[in-house]
């Protein structure tokens, strides 16, 4: 067994991600789930069978999960149009935030989030601070992720489904996208990014960013060498440069937000009792044949 092998497995949830996955996986079809209290469970139930799915095939020691905590975060304070395309979240989601987190504890996992600051800093704060003595591996389906990638922390992107997923650590990422994790943060600032409502620079894909890039390195080697790209591409870029600078500030996922997890409050071990009330309490059909 290597050094690495022996050191503990770390695996960071992001909640968000895997609730509203959930839950639109089934709502379409308007499976809410109720149960006899009226309370709507499919998200729920659907973010728990991802993660004990997850907790099955890739065995970790060690398990937290954090969430956001409010829609409004210090983006929002940068940018005004951060994220407001965003629709809020249907009526049957509302109360199972509070459900998740409820389950999550009956698991003994830590349940972690901070006002001001998405669910991505808390992972990314995290993350680095625990790669130094465990290998970390952040669970989610959302791509940001990725630029948190480094040698002790992969990204486990959820796929189709449940149970499965696509692994990136540094190689496999370069073997993808032909440019380095930390490269991700300058390629959302030239792309923009629909999802969060930000333009980066109009007009520029990510085929051309990721020439770019691979080209120049970062944005401060684009704008020394702008008078060498073609004309449209200068033309473009030369009318966004503050908000490509501003798009860069809104892509970057803060590691030094003032939170911590300290490995001996994140074991991952559970009482069973405990669970199966939670279980039986909420009616989660799906997670009793899973137990």
């Amino acid at each position: 067994m290597n050094e690495k092998e022996q050191q503990p497995s770390f695996m960071l949830v992001d909640g968000m991600a895997l609730l509203f996955r959930a839950f639109y996986a089934t709502a379409v079809t308007g499976q809410f789930m109720i149960n006899s209290k009226g309370a709507p469970t499919n998200a729920v139930q659907g973010f728990l069978k991802h993660m004990l799915t997850a907790v099955n095939h890739f065995s970790p020691s060690h398990i937290a999960v954090c969430w956001d905590m409010g829609s409004k975060t210090f983006r929002n304070e940068l940018f005004d149009g951060y994220k407001a395309n965003r629709t809020s979240a249907p009526v049957e989601m509302i109360p199972q935030f509070e459900l998740a987190k409820q389950a999550v504890e009956a698991f003994d996992i830590p349940n972690i989030g901070l006002p001001g600051y998405e669910a991505d800093d808390c992972i990314g704060t995290i993350a680095k601070a625990s790669a130094n003595h465990s290998r970390v591996g952040i669970l989610t389906g959302d791509q940001d992720m990725l630029q948190l990638i480094e040698d002790n922390i992969s990204v486990l992107l959820l796929k189709k489904g449940y149970g499965n997923y696509e692994v990136h650590n540094p190689d496999s990422f370069f073997e993808w996208k032909g440019i380095t994790p930390r490269q991700m943060i300058d390629l959302k600032a030239l792309m923009g990014d629909t999802a969060d409502n930000y333009p980066g620079v109009k007009g520029i894909g990510e085929k051309t960013a990721l020439k770019l890039l691979i080209q120049y390195q970062n944005i401060e080697g684009i704008l020394e060498n702008v008078a060498s790209l073609t004309k449209g591409q200068r033309a473009k870029i030369e009318s966004a440069i503050d908000m490509l600078h501003l798009s860069r500030q809104l892509a970057e996922i803060k590691c030094d937000v003032p939170i911590s997890c300290p490995l001996e409050q994140a074991i991952y071990q559970y009482d069973r009792e405990k669970v199966q009330n939670l279980v039986r309490d909420h009616e989660y059909k799906t997670l009793l044949r899973m137990l």
